[in-house]
């Protein structure tokens, strides 16, 4: 489900080799939030832990991918597109903390955790 959601991004958002990668900023900025809120609140929620384990590596770690972002940097650098490279590993790196921080945040006001509600299931 994640790698199709992930090519559906880089079908709707295309790019080039020697362009700068804005479907894989796309998708690992918002996986990175995604991930963060579920973390930050709803993991905390009596969810069974093949759920949690679906969702978080299973969904979002097929959505995301740091060797895309590393292809993308050989690729930029090598084809002379070295400040496009800097460009997209600055985004990357200051996008994908800033969407964790706000996912985090976001949660925890929407989703206050409760101690001891966790199911193991």
């Amino acid at each position: 489900m994640g790698a199709a959601l992930r090519w559906g991004t880089d079908v709707l958002v295309p790019h080039t080799s020697e362009q700068f990668p804005t479907s894989t900023l796309i998708v690992n900025v918002t996986g990175s939030f995604v991930l963060a809120y579920l973390v930050g609140g709803l993991w905390e929620r009596p969810l069974p832990h093949w759920l949690k384990v679906g969702i978080g590596p299973g969904v979002l770690g097929t959505f995301t991918t740091f060797s895309a972002v590393a292809v993308a940097m050989v690729t930029l650098t090598a084809t002379g597109h070295l400040g496009l490279a800097v460009l997209y590993l600055v985004l990357t790196l200051g996008l994908g903390f800033a969407a964790v921080w706000a996912g985090f945040h976001l949660s925890g006001a929407i989703h206050p955790a409760s101690p001891g509600e966790e199911v193991d299931e």
